[in-house]
């Protein structure tokens, strides 16, 4: 592969256009599209995202960059080329674009990992030592005792914290030469205090397993596929389809994000993939607007990091760094709550099902009430059409009674908020205690 000698650049700032910029011979190993540099931008320095690379520019008093931030890109060419489409497609400014695509603790590069001290013991103890120093410093001894018995390092709060130590205890064991601390790098993950019970497949009815079939066929054939609107009345079991067509998107070496919207990401809903899933919870990262800076921090360097190759998140969650991406799963499609209301004024829908033809991925949207513009493109033939007319296990719809409002205001000859049937319904469930 050439060195490239200029880059074109992306800076964090309005200023609706690229720039070109040099790139010294003691950088050029290191950058590449979607990489972040510094770069001096009038009379101050500024980040930016490289988006081309190019051996000639035509630009005038062109300076060279100052440094390189990171050591890989932050940025993959799908998800620019995704970038590019939304700039034009949403009239934004591509550096607009930029904030979506790379949230603002990633851009500011401030935030980095949190750090903690861990304990563990300097050399081989003996119970010799331990009983020397217990006549002498009791304390010091019980704590000595708690750490020749670890069997790896542990955060040293923690630690003192259990037993109801100060730190200047595990400091004199230092001094002492019995334990040694050190600096490491702790994940901050919104879900790590939680225990989550694996939970294994059900099993589908026949028009489960023909929708999942529609997926799998898809997953086969990613480049010439079309979304898939899987529409299916509510309890038909969409979210048992979604998890079944995961495991199949990673065993063909793939990864995946589910889209829900923000009011439906719910602990029981983020509990149902992390159980599923429960052999590997470090797999699946959840992105949403209600983690720490920390946390997005470090649940978006799961992912592009390759660690975490399931997402499941909100609308933002649309532009995870996903390496090989399978499989794009919205939920509850119709959401309005998928349209950003801010520039860039993108709806996560439809950003998905373009994500998913560039990086020849499927999409798949799946609702009891689909939007207007999905079902039509599922009725001319552009998306696939999978239907579940069935509740699972054989569950009865819901009755439904159309009542006429105005009937029941002449009956009472009142304004009336509940019909007569309603009311009694009401009650007959309360005496029942329902």
């Amino acid at each position: 592969m050439m060195k490239p000698s200029y880059v074109r650049v992306i800076i964090d700032r309005a200023i609706h256009r690229e720039l070109d910029y040099l790139v010294p011979e003691t950088l050029s190993e290191r950058i590449s599209v979607g990489s972040r540099v510094r770069v001096p931008f009038r009379h101050k320095s500024a980040l930016a995202t490289v988006v081309a690379t190019l051996a000639q520019s035509e630009a005038e008093g062109i300076r060279p960059i100052e440094a390189v931030v990171g050591d890989t890109p932050v940025l993959s060419e799908e998800l620019l080329e995704l970038g590019n489409w939304m700039s034009t497609y949403y009239c934004c400014p591509i550096e607009t674009v930029m904030r979506s695509l790379l949230p603002q603790v990633i851009r500011r590069a401030e935030i980095g990992w949190k750090k903690q001290l861990f304990v563990q013991p300097a050399r081989k103890i003996d119970n010799e030592e331990i009983e020397q120093l217990r006549r002498r410093a009791p304390r010091q001894a019980e704590l000595l005792e708690a750490i020749s018995r670890l069997d790896a390092p542990i955060s040293a709060a923690q630690l003192l914290r259990k037993m109801s130590l100060d730190n200047q205890t595990l400091r004199a064991l230092v001094k002492r030469g019995f334990a040694e601390l050190r600096e490491q790098a702790v994940v901050r993950d919104p879900h790590g205090d939680e225990q989550f019970i694996a939970t294994s497949n059900l099993e589908l009815n026949e028009e489960q397993v023909l929708a999942l079939k529609q997926i799998t066929a898809a997953l086969d054939s990613p480049g010439s596929a079309r979304p898939i609107l899987l529409h299916g009345v509510t309890g038909s079991g969409k979210t048992e389809i979604y998890l079944q067509a995961i495991p199949a998107t990673l065993a063909r070496g793939r990864s995946a994000i589910v889209l829900v919207p923000e009011i439906s990401l719910t602990p029981q809903t983020v509990e149902r993939f992390k159980g599923r899933f429960a052999e590997a919870q470090d797999a699946v990262a959840v992105l949403h607007s209600h983690l720490s800076e920390g946390e997005r921090h470090d649940e978006w360097h799961k992912i592009h990091s390759g660690r975490a190759r399931i997402v499941i998140g909100a609308r933002s969650a649309v532009f995870a760094p996903l390496k090989n991406l399978g499989l794009i799963i919205v939920d509850e499609e119709h959401e309005t709550t998928y349209k950003q209301e801010e520039a860039p004024r993108y709806h996560a829908r439809d950003v998905a099902v373009v994500r998913a033809k560039i990086e020849k991925c499927v999409a798949v949207l799946g609702s009891a009430t689909p939007s207007l513009e999905s079902y039509y493109n599922a009725t001319i033939g552009k998306y696939r059409l999978a239907t579940l007319t069935q509740r699972v296990d054989d569950r009865q719809m819901p009755l439904m009674r159309i009542v006429d409002l105005r009937q029941e205001r002449r009956k009472e000859r009142a304004i009336a908020i509940l019909s007569e049937k309603l009311r009694g319904a009401i009650a007959d469930r309360l005496e029942k205690r329902e």
